[in-house]
């Protein structure tokens, strides 16, 4: 079967506190896009790939490709000015009956999660990879707050899988500022996504830490 992968880099975050967006940052040596584009080319080198990108950062990503070798076939698109309006722009080129939704800045992502979230359609329309909570959890403010059950709540991650017909669906809606990730938007049109286990190590590059963190496991 067809697989469509995004991989959703529309962005220029600004927490890291650099003038590079992070998704072009080093990795171990290799800019974090560049980890991320292998990752699933590795996991299925016939998939059909799409990138979202900033449009004044396309130049500069392909100088990336060419400096690092990079030769893998995939197309790329105009980030938009929400992630919703990104991934919107990427479903118009898809070919695939599969279709993963990825984030840029998680490089690493294993085999096996993607597979999950492959598998995960077999039985749903929709496939959400998440990691349960270790740490305890309270609700309410500084003064007055409680404890929570841990147990109910998860850390929702991607890649995040779906019927081709279902997101193309989902994402003829509007944008809605409560839409945080794919999920939240199939959600909106009475859709309950089926949760597989995520690797630990699938974290999402959003500060100097987080980068830090990769860093050391991969050197390890």
């Amino acid at each position: 079967m067809k697989r469509s992968i995004i991989i959703t880099a529309g962005g220029i975050g600004t927490r890291m506190g650099k003038t590079l967006p992070k998704q072009f940052m080093l990795l171990n040596q290799k800019p974090i896009l560049i980890r991320t584009l292998e990752a699933f080319h590795a996991f299925d080198p016939n998939a059909q790939i799409i990138i979202t990108l900033p449009q004044e950062w396309k130049s500069y990503w392909k100088e990336l490709l060419d400096k690092y070798n990079i030769e893998i076939i995939h197309d790329l698109v105009d980030g938009g000015k929400e992630r919703f309006h990104s991934i919107q722009n990427a479903l118009r080129l898809c070919e695939g009956q599969q279709i993963a939704i990825h984030d840029g800045v998680r490089p690493l992502v294993s085999k096996q999660t993607i597979q999950h979230c492959f598998d995960g359609l077999k039985h749903a329309k929709a496939v959400v990879p998440v990691l349960g909570l270790k740490d305890s959890l309270r609700q309410g403010s500084t003064t007055h707050s409680e404890n929570v059950d841990r147990s109910r709540f998860f850390l929702v991650h991607t890649p995040q899988c779906f019927d081709a017909s279902t997101i193309l669906a989902a994402y003829q809606s509007g944008y809605d500022s409560k839409f945080t990730d794919d999920a939240s938007v199939v959600e909106a049109i009475g859709i309950m996504p089926l949760l597989v286990p995520s690797n630990e190590e699938n974290i999402k590059i959003t500060t100097t830490l987080d980068l830090k963190i990769l860093n050391a496991l991969l050197e390890k």
